[in-house]
């Protein structure tokens, strides 16, 4: 894993933007696509535990699940190229088979990961036994890590992204709402937590202790009860999470969920989705989304993915903008993927 060499915390950056400021409200952006060249942001943070894993459990081949223009899939086999480890994606349509590869897929290929292309139908029902049989049949006994790599393992990694913010977030810059791009829902499952921590610090060391995981219901009730009496007291950041659905339907919700109850032992922290602004479902855009990106990297410099982050900030401006979140507060928008594909 030292091979890795993530680079945490990443950076929290102030971005003067006037669509912002004439609302009162303050822009951050959490820089988790700088954690890591190969695997920015989310992915590290939920691959890390996962790899960790796999390590444990002897030298196997990782297989993976991903659209065409996965991230996921692209931050495994560079993690694979890195640790030397052998990586199987498992593609979305078959018919992509036959095409040229997309720069995302080439690079997977060019990271060492042997790609195999399913039917989009045997792929929805790529949890169930009858298709990982035929995967194993295929490929062997591997290490499996799901779509997006979102498990409890990897929720429990992005809990480290909740606690960083909340440990930099100053109360004094008012209502606090931290905004993350959503495909499997596990980041988002894991930063809520993370929002949701009081971790306290070792006066030996100056380092984060890590809290308890509560694995019950009742005490998970308790907490709930302790933050609304933290809100009415008005002490605390009392950061709330948003999650923006880069994928069209209303299953998300009863996934982050599920991932929290396994992580965490139930529903956890303070979170919400906003399902308006998946432009057409996955890697899908609008001459709006398209025109949105263009202008914000022209405004600071920062390019945008369109299937994940792009979406994220014209959802967050878009509910400045129309006054659906308040002046006086900070909005903190979280960078979880690269920079577009050359």
């Amino acid at each position: 894993m030292d091979a890795l060499r993530p680079a945490l915390p990443s950076p929290l950056q102030a971005v003067a933007d006037a669509r912002f400021a004439r609302r009162g409200v303050r822009l951050l952006l959490k820089r988790d696509d700088l954690i890591h060249p190969d695997l920015p942001g989310n992915k590290w943070r939920k691959l890390e535990l996962n790899l960790r894993a796999a390590a444990a459990t002897g030298p196997r081949p990782l297989l993976t699940f991903g659209g065409a223009y996965s991230n996921h899939l692209r931050a495994t086999a560079a993690a694979g190229r890195l640790l030397g480890l052998a990586t199987i994606g498992v593609v979305r349509g078959d018919e992509l088979a036959d095409r040229p590869l997309n720069p995302v897929l080439a690079r997977c290929v060019a990271d060492g990961m042997r790609l195999h292309f399913l039917t989009r139908s045997a792929y929805r029902r790529k949890a169930e036994p009858e298709v990982r049989e035929a995967l194993r049949a295929r490929f062997g006994d591997c290490y499996v890590i799901p779509e997006g790599g979102s498990n409890a393992l990897a929720a429990t990694g992005c809990r480290t992204l909740g606690r960083e913010l909340r440990a930099a977030l100053d109360p004094a810059d008012g209502p606090h709402i931290v905004g993350v791009a959503c495909g499997t829902g596990g980041t988002l499952a894991g930063l809520a937590a993370g929002l949701a921590d009081h971790p306290a610090v070792d006066p030996a060391t100056g380092l984060t202790v890590d809290p308890p995981v509560e694995r019950t219901t009742e005490r998970a009730t308790e907490r709930a009860a302790e933050q609304a009496a933290e809100r009415a007291a008005g002490s605390g950041p009392r950061p709330r999470a948003i999650g923006f659905p880069v994928l069209r339907g209303d299953f998300l919700a009863a996934e982050i969920l599920a991932l929290q109850t396994e992580a965490f032992g139930a529903r956890v922290g303070d979170w919400e989705l906003d399902g308006r602004f998946h432009c057409g479902g996955y890697a899908r855009t609008t001459p709006e989304l398209d025109a949105f990106a263009a202008d914000f990297a022209d405004r600071h410099g920062l390019a945008l993915d369109r299937v994940y982050v792009a979406k994220l900030l014209y959802g967050l401006t878009s509910l400045v903008e129309a006054g659906a979140i308040a002046g006086g507060g900070t909005v903190t928008a979280v960078i979880t993927g690269p920079a577009p594909a050359p």
